[in-house]
């Protein structure tokens, strides 16, 4: 079976692995530049090298024991380390956060670059409108994108599966992203809920990093509501000074700084766990469907591919056990 899945994060691409393990044969359009979603890392060129931040996701955990079968198979493979400075079970990919979802694309055949812009069912299949034409035919049409992305897309399709997307309401978050000529003087290298401040690391001290000295500095959802069309410049000087307040020091002048704006950031969950609909031949799966972790991205994606391919008894035993 040809099969479409538009998202190739950890949703899209956890379900494509079930699939493609029962012989689909899996396209992946995503509107990224490159492998990483919410798991993304940005590298940035300074005067004392490249800079490397993790501007997504910090870290992942891994409770669930199929989910921990697969991080002990990435960890044997290098591909994530422990890091405990931020959590007691916290993982982050190594080199950079998004290590993870580059091996997994590498698997399939991924377009990067590629904005679908809408779906339509035709008597052949599903077809998939981008910028530059249309992809398809495929059998099966799968959606792993923000929940805002995903009604958009499938209320024409199956107005119970918008509803549930419609119902989960994704928090936005701006990230600030600094590069420093020296070490600031803090022994702190993560510090949560302070002030303005959601969450702040010093990601050149992650497991596995290089480069000049560079924070990650992560808004409160309430802080970014309300400045959210804000200039980036605007708001990477605000972050900046909360950075620098919060930790005590003198405010330190950058070689590289940066505001990135996640739109569709932090979802709480429907507990729907993954849509399919089999007369359609149409399947939803994401993080907002089951909570705010990459864990449960995983989980969704894992769990639809089950249900699709038959075996949706196993699938709900995962999560029974989770």
């Amino acid at each position: 079976m040809r099969i479409g899945i538009v998202g190739a994060g950890m949703a899209g691409l956890a379900c494509a692995r079930v699939l493609a393990d029962r012989g689909g044969d899996i396209w992946l359009f995503d509107k990224g530049r490159g492998p990483g979603g919410r798991m993304s890392t940005r590298r940035v060129a300074t005067p004392l090298g490249e800079a490397a931040f993790d501007h997504g996701a910090q870290y992942f955990t891994a409770r669930h024991p199929r989910f921990v079968e697969v991080v002990n198979g990435w960890q044997h493979r290098g591909l994530v380390a422990p890091w405990p400075e931020a959590h007691a079970e916290a993982w982050v990919g190594v080199p950079g956060m998004n290590a993870v979802i580059g091996d997994m694309a590498r698997r399939h055949k991924v377009a990067f670059g590629e904005i679908v812009k809408s779906l339509e069912q035709r008597g052949d299949g599903w077809h998939f409108r981008l910028d530059a034409g249309v992809a398809g035919p495929f059998d099966l049409a799968i959606l792993a994108v923000p929940a805002e992305q995903a009604a958009t897309l499938i209320s024409l399709h199956d107005f119970e599966m918008a509803r549930v997307a419609i119902r989960a309401r994704s928090k936005p978050c701006w990230t600030g992203l600094f590069a420093f000529g020296e070490r600031l003087a803090t022994a702190q290298d993560v510090f949560r809920d302070r002030g303005i401040i959601a969450w702040a690391a010093r990601n050149s001290a992650k497991p596995g990093r290089r480069g000049p000295e560079s924070w990650v500095v992560q808004a409160q959802p309430s802080w970014t509501e309300a400045h959210c069309e804000d200039d980036r410049d605007d708001v990477s000087q605000a972050l900046l000074d909360a950075l620098a307040s919060e930790l005590g020091v003198a405010r330190p002048d950058p070689v590289a700084a940066a505001a990135h704006r996640w739109r569709f950031a932090m979802s709480n969950g429907t507990g729907d766990q993954a849509l399919w609909n089999p007369g359609k031949q149409l399947g939803v799966c994401g993080d907002w469907l089951m909570g705010p972790r990459v864990e449960s991205a995983w989980l969704s994606g894992h769990l639809l591919g089950q249900r699709i391919v038959g075996n949706a008894d196993d699938g709900e035993a995962y999560l029974r056990t989770a």
